[in-house]
Parts: structure tokens; sequence; C-alpha cells
């Protein structure tokens, strides 16, 4: 497994976020976190947990969200890719859950909880609060995915080569999803995944744009 996770000024939940990670990982997984140039402590609490299976690299391509992501994954040896957001928090059995998935399907997308900052429950169900379905005409019109619910096989992640360029602005969740629904075989997964924390600090991209539509 390869969990690729990007970062910006995250350092109020990369801890609690990265210890939900590791917890569900083995010793040859590995959790690959490209920084995008804070200016916090969110590298410093990263390299404090002093783990072997983090691998913390630095974007040096053009900053912002998508293409630090881009970095992340260009560097994933795993059969298997889950991408991570630096704020949320992984429920005990995502990992095994979505294993069982990837097994039959090339690529998933699973329901969460949504919670605010302090993780009060705000929507039971983002598939449901969303309307969410798979197929690749109504995710191609608008899509619901976000890529903090997806895991997918390294058959997807090498269709995704070579990723968009940064100036036609393909957020990379709509990239893999519109490749993964095309080409590949997909599956919604019923259960909650993951606490998705919507706060007024959801930032990624460099500081050049906000992810806090957090959608």
């Amino acid at each position: 497994i390869t969990v690729c996770m990007a970062t910006f000024n995250g350092e109020k939940y990369i801890e609690e976020q990265i210890i939900s990670i590791l917890s569900q990982l083995n010793d040859y997984d590995e959790l690959i976190i490209s920084d995008d140039g804070s200016t916090d402590s969110t590298v410093e609490i990263i390299k404090k947990i002093d783990d072997k299976r983090i691998n913390l690299v630095f974007n040096k391509n053009d900053r912002g969200y998508s293409s630090n992501f881009y970095n992340a994954m260009s560097m994933a040896t795993g059969d298997y890719i889950f991408l991570s957001d630096q704020d949320d928090i992984w429920l005990e059995d995502k990992v095994t859950i979505t294993l069982k998935y990837l097994k039959s399907f090339d690529f998933v997308v699973s329901d969460a909880f949504v919670v605010d900052s302090n993780l009060n429950l705000l929507e039971e169900s983002r598939f449901k609060t969303f309307n969410i379905s798979n197929g690749f005409l109504p995710n191609f019109i608008r899509t619901r995915y976000i890529g903090c619910c997806m895991a997918f096989n390294r058959k997807v992640l090498d269709a995704l080569y070579p990723f968009p360029e940064k100036k036609y602005n393909i957020p990379h969740d709509l990239w893999i999803t519109l490749i993964s629904e095309k080409y590949y075989k997909t599956s919604l997964i019923d259960n909650q995944l993951i606490k998705y924390r919507r706060h007024d600090n959801n930032v990624s991209n460099g500081g050049l744009t906000v992810k806090n539509n957090k959608r």
C-alpha cells in the first residue's frame, strides 16, 4: 500500500491524521507526504513522528494542491494507492474494507462522515447529502467524488500519466475519476471510512487557492 498525502500549513490536525493512517499500515507499506512549502510547524511535526514508513518529500514543481498530490503519486511504489488529506481522520477499518473491494475493482470511493473542526458530526453520510453515484457521465457533468475517499490499483495510477499540466486547471480528483470511470472497473463503498473535516482552514494549494469548498 502507498498512501499519498499533500500538506500545506497543516500543523493543527496533521499528527492526528498521520497516526490514524499508520495504525492501519503494515511494515512494508508507505506514507508519502508531499509538502508544498509549509511555513508553520507541519514539517517539524511530521519529522518528530519518526516512522520509517513515512517518506517526506517536497513539491518542487508548480505549487498548488493538485500538483502537490501528483508529486506524491509519482513516487508511489505500492500495488494499491490511497489518497489522504492532511486534516481528516481515518476510521480503524478503512484499509481492511477498502482492500476487500480492490480485489474486485480497480477504483473505489468510500462514504464519509462530515465533521467540524472539533469532530462534531455535521452530516451522517456524504453520499446521501450529495446523492453520489458512480459512472462516467454523472461524474463528467459534475463529479462529487473527493480525493481523500479514493483508492485505486497500480494500473489506474499508470494510466494517469502524464498528469495534466497546471495551466489546464484540472483537479487531481477529477482527473483520476474520469480516467477510472471511462476505462476501469469502479465501485462505491457504502461504509463511512473517514471523518471528513470541514472547517475554515481547509487550505492546500501552497496558498494559491483555498480548498475550503470542501465539497
